[in-house]
């Protein structure tokens, strides 16, 4: 047995002699991480009092600002980008609308890349700590709605396209789990996590992005919910609902794996999405310089009535993750398109994707797949309409 291993497993025999594998965990690398995070908050809550002693209700503000748009939003690099347009390429192109479309394409897909790879890193190093057999049992310790809540939850760690997300489902179905979790789960880890609140802070601010995550849990609790006291969450293929669960008992990794696992996982989620952050942050550049303000109210604005629907029929036929539809709906949201407009716009494409669907019809029976898109569909056009009826508690100077 290695020593080196952050917890233990040693052979022992059960009553009818056989041997069995029985875990002795040490505990000391979660403990690790648990103190990290403590401190990290603790750091955070210290600056938030030290702003709010400075310049009180200013203060916090000042520097909820300093963070959203310097350390997140990287204004620092778009300027940067500018001097050196401007140096190299002149004034006059650096100010054309070809100038500022490369501005915008540069500064985004250098802003982006980046904050996805720490996110992606980190995120995977702290699911590193939850294997499905811990997952599983930590899911089984809640029951009804707080169940839902949890594979809510869950979600936003798993850092998944819809596509990659299916799978887990499937395997969550195959232990037994309940298909208000599942599903909760499934709504939710396309749509929200932690990576995509960092990039929505560093576009829109705070506000917007506290607000796309408390509704995409909410969409995902809702949906889970309706489908497990409707009874249409039974209706999944044979092939998952009598497959059965594997259970495997194995070391837990050490901190070099961790790191290896994180690396591996940032790479391989790079691999899949930089095409759709390059199209992205080229529609992006397009709609931002080249499309004028007018056409885009013309069928978009807070007070076209159909705007919400047209945003979210538009965004289904599309495939991308979240970090695709960002720079899309960076440049509406400097268009002045409504928030709840772009939710719906985001949401569809991330939740609701053609490829996705097909994905999921080969795992669901088609009643079960109808119902999960009347949902969904249902959810997102309310967000919609909520969301542009309270517009005017998210606009902000851009």
């Amino acid at each position: 047995m290695e020593e080196n291993r952050e917890n233990s497993t040693e052979t022992v025999c059960s009553e009818d002699g056989e041997k069995v594998a029985s875990e002795k965990p040490k505990k000391s690398g979660l403990r690790k991480f648990v103190v990290a995070l403590v401190l990290f908050l603790a750091a955070v809550g210290a600056a938030i009092g030290i702003a709010a002693i400075a310049g009180g209700a200013d203060g916090i503000k000042a520097l909820g600002a300093f963070v959203s748009d310097q350390l997140l939003g990287m204004k620092w690099l778009d300027m940067l980008i500018g001097k050196a347009m401007t140096g190299m390429l002149g004034e006059s192109f650096a100010s054309s609308r070809w100038g500022g479309a490369i501005r915008f394409f540069v500064y985004d897909v250098i802003k982006i890349m980046f904050l996805l790879c720490l996110l992606i890193f980190v995120i995977s190093y702290v699911q590193s700590y939850f294997p499905p057999e811990r997952t599983k049992k930590i899911l089984g310790r809640y029951k009804g709605i707080w169940a839902n809540v949890m594979g809510a939850l869950l979600g936003t760690v798993t850092p998944f396209c819809s596509c990659s997300s299916i799978p887990i489902f499937m395997g969550f179905t195959r232990a037994g789990i309940s298909s208000g979790v599942t599903f909760s789960f499934l709504i939710s880890s396309p749509l929200v996590d932690l990576g995509a609140f960092v990039l929505l802070s560093s576009v829109f601010g705070f506000p917007i992005a506290i607000a796309y995550v408390v509704v995409g849990l909410v969409l995902a609790v809702v949906g889970g919910t309706i489908i497990e006291k409707t009874g249409v969450g039974g209706n999944v293929r044979d092939f998952i609902s009598q497959g059965g669960a594997v259970e495997t008992v194995g070391e837990t990794p050490t901190k070099k794996e961790r790191l290896i696992y994180a690396r591996d996982q940032m790479l391989g989620t790079l691999k899949k999405v930089w095409i759709y952050i390059l199209v992205g942050v080229g529609i992006g550049a397009a709609i931002h310089n080249f499309i004028p303000q007018e056409w885009i109210q013309a069928v978009l604005g807070e007070d076209k009535w159909y705007g919400v629907l047209v945003a979210s029929v538009v965004g289904v036929p599309m495939y991308a993750d979240i970090f695709g539809t960002i720079p899309v709906a960076e440049a509406l949201f400097f268009k002045g398109v409504g928030v709840g407009t772009i939710l719906s716009f985001m949401m569809s494409v991330t939740a609701l994707s053609l490829p996705s669907l097909i994905m999921l019809s080969k795992a669901v029976k088609p009643k079960l797949l109808f119902w999960f898109i009347v949902i969904v569909v249902a959810g997102i056009i309310a967000i919609g309409y909520i969301f542009n009826a309270f517009n005017f508690m998210f606009v902000r100077e851009v």
